[in-house]
């Protein structure tokens, strides 16, 4: 952001009290061919923005009152560090204008930022367009699409992110017809479910905006900048199988799911990896799969245990080098969202409850590795994760460590609990 200018004659208001009433602004040139006045009438001041193009022409621009008699706002009343910040934003404007890359028609609202912020995602790669799209849809677009970006406040961004958190989780409906919800449901879980949901919305809204601001298509981020997500929202306990359940899955799965199945417990592989990883993928030599785009947008090799070898060794046998590892019975591969429904029908036939969904899958590879003492680090490549943060994160408490070893060898028994003969079915196994 540029450093403020200071002009002892209007930057202060007792020093614009002092200014005879005048149809001219007192101007203050902010930079070659930009500046910033101040037009002093009889019922207080107002802020006038002066930019002159290549070929000298002229234009001015209205930004709002002075805070002459009411305090500055942001909104419609402005300080002189305001109405700079106000006038640099509209300086860049008419410069983008005259260099073709934009012409403005009207405010520059909510929604057009949110198309704007889209199109630069998908050139720069992006991977979640459909949740962008979704959510944009479902409580962006409703709540403030037409809202122009200068009329923004802070208040309202909150009161839309509180709502959000408050809203029960939509049902599916079918295209046009009025949206249904779940019924209300207070439990902590249910709610801490509803923040992380208005989260994830908000990291959306704030991405599209500072695209906005970045792009000079509006004076200030005040608005949005201090708005805070809630807190310990994503404090979600991991589903993961044991190794009991992981067995039973697999065989209440169907012949081609129970491949797939197979494949992301062998492997922690995202379903669209799996569903996306052809013959040539298989290193038989290095004994390793091949991720050619993850999440990250970074390719990756996931090293194979000798069944996980076995497994994909047997699903190669006698295919070319680009066919699909894993097709579903007709021979098509798998599509989007075409797991879940064959997976809940598994976790029923196979007594798991509560009932997992494909990515408790990964989440069940991650945990295996992490209670057999691999190292954080090791278990973060297998996924495919920059860093070590977010295994960590979910990882990190099942992880044999200095301190657990340490404090059991140290406190030992205290003959409290008497003994039992009792064996869990899951540990006999």
């Amino acid at each position: 952001m540029a450093r403020a200018v200071r002009n002892a004659k209007i930057d202060t208001r007792s020093a614009r009290v002092k200014l005879a009433e005048r149809r001219e602004p007192y101007w203050t040139v902010l930079s070659a061919g930009c500046a910033l006045g101040y037009r002093r009438g009889t019922k207080g001041g107002t802020w006038i923005a002066k930019y002159r193009d290549a070929d000298g022409k002229r234009y001015l621009e209205a930004l709002g009152a002075a805070d002459d008699a009411r305090d500055a706002d942001g909104l419609s009343v402005f300080s002189f560090a305001q109405a700079q910040e106000r006038a640099r934003a509209w300086f860049d404007q008419k410069a983008r204008e005259q260099a073709g890359d934009f012409v403005a028609s009207g405010p520059y609202s909510v929604g057009a930022a949110l198309a704007d912020y889209r199109a630069d995602y998908v050139r720069r790669g992006g991977k979640a367009v459909d949740r962008f799209d979704w959510s944009s849809a479902a409580w962006i677009g409703p709540e403030l699409g037409t809202v122009p970006l200068d009329r923004l406040t802070r208040s309202r961004i909150v009161a839309w992110h509180q709502k959000i958190a408050q809203t029960p989780p939509r049902l599916r409906s079918k295209a046009g017809a009025a949206p249904k919800y779940r019924e209300a449901d207070d439990t902590p879980e249910a709610t801490r479910r509803r923040r992380s949901t208005a989260n994830r919305v908000l990291t959306i809204l704030k991405a599209a905006l500072n695209h906005a601001h970045r792009e000079g298509r509006c004076a200030s981020d005040d608005a949005w900048r201090t708005v805070r997500a809630f807190r310990e929202a994503d404090a979600a306990k991991l589903r993961y199988l044991s190794d009991d359940e992981s067995r039973r899955l697999v065989n209440a799965c169907p012949a081609d799911f129970r491949v797939l199945v197979t494949g992301a417990l062998l492997t922690g592989c995202r379903y669209g990896e799996l569903a996306a990883m052809t013959v040539d993928d298989f290193n038989p030599d290095g004994g390793t799969l091949r991720v050619r785009i993850s999440k990250s947008g970074k390719p990756r090799h996931v090293v194979l245990t000798q069944e996980g070898r076995d497994f994909v060794a047997a699903l190669v046998r006698g295919k070319h080098g680009s066919a699909r590892l894993f097709l579903r019975r007709n021979g098509k591969p798998w599509g989007k969202s075409e797991q879940q429904r064959p997976l809940a029908t598994a976790c029923v036939g196979a007594t798991i409850d509560p009932p997992a969904n494909f990515h408790a899958l990964r989440h069940s590879y991650a945990s295996r590795l992490a209670m057999k003492g691999v190292p954080l680090a090791v278990i973060a490549a297998q996924l495919g994760h920059s860093d070590t943060r977010m295994v960590e994160k979910h990882y990190g408490h099942l992880s044999p460590g200095y301190v657990a070893d340490t404090v059991r060898a140290a406190f030992g028994a205290l003959g409290i609990v008497p003994p039992s003969n009792v064996v869990s079915i899951g540990a006999a196994n």
